[in-house]
């Protein structure tokens, strides 16, 4: 009798029992997903660049595990759906959208994914007659700070590095002079 009586509570209550379910197995998904992780990119990239993968997996996963618990709690699809196609379209604005701050996190994502540029290594970067060289010190999610060989630090937009062409330099590039300026300060005097 007992037994009935526990599936029956188990029946009526298993949006709660599914929500426990999903609870349970989330660390054991995660586990897996990061031993897959470690399995795909060994050696291939930075301790820092897999920090931040792991962290884009528990995010995604969690995401997820939300959406299975919240179709058994009686959301609709459709609901879903519509949140769904709203964040791609937000997306959509941000790859686009060079003004934007989400292009900037857009930007940190592509460049995570494609991995040609890592920290440390010398980059210059052509935007039309201009350039500007340095060594990557820090990808974030909102600008590559690169180190130019003089020292300064240079705040690079992640928009503007992917949409930019990038040089990845095979050495360390040579110090610029800078020019000799003559400070003017207004007209000539006859007696200097």
């Amino acid at each position: 009798m007992q037994l009935f009586e526990l599936l029956d509570l188990l029946g009526t209550q298993y949006k709660l029992v599914v929500t426990v379910v999903a609870l349970l197995l989330y660390p054991l998904l995660l586990k897996v997903t990061e031993k897959l992780l470690e399995k795909t990119i060994k050696g291939k990239i930075d301790v820092h660049r897999k920090y931040r993968a792991e962290l884009l997996l528990k995010i995604i996963l969690a995401f997820v595990m939300l959406c299975l618990v919240l179709v058994f709690w009686g959301i609709e699809l459709r609901g879903l759906l519509v949140l769904g196609s709203s964040l791609f379209a937000m997306l959509g604005v941000a790859l686009f959208a060079a003004w934007s701050l989400l292009s900037n996190l857009t930007a940190f994502l592509l460049m995570f994914i494609q991995n040609d540029c890592r920290v440390g290594f010398w980059v210059r970067i052509v935007d039309g007659a201009n350039s500007i060289e340095g060594r990557i010190v820090e990808m974030g999610l909102m600008n590559v700070v690169l180190e130019h060989i003089d020292g300064h630090r240079v705040i690079y937009p992640n928009n503007l590095f992917v949409t930019r062409p990038v040089l990845v330099l095979n050495k360390e590039p040579k110090a610029t002079k800078s020019p000799a300026t003559k400070r003017i300060l207004g007209p000539k005097r006859p007696n200097q």
